[in-house]
């Protein structure tokens, strides 16, 4: 499988409200960090995640994490 396009080297910080999102995983999307729909065609597939109740959260830029779709700090070590 290809790397995916690395949107940014850091972590996007977002609030969100309880309910179900989808992380672009292909780092294509012009919706960063969510999903549009741009990895068809590609290998790549987004990741849902489901959020319980309102909060910050940081979702990985990079698209290399491996606790995706949160940052594990991987984009320091590009």
């Amino acid at each position: 499988m290809p790397d995916p396009v690395i949107a940014q080297r850091s972590p996007y910080a977002v609030e969100l409200a309880p309910g179900d999102y989808f992380w672009c995983a292909c780092g294509r999307s012009k919706r960063q960090p969510f999903c549009d729909g741009s990895h068809k065609g590609s290998e790549f597939t987004p990741q849902k995640f489901t959020v319980t109740e309102a909060q910050r959260v940081w979702l990985c830029g990079c698209k290399r994490t491996a606790s995706a779709p949160f940052c594990d700090g991987t984009h320091a070590k590009l």
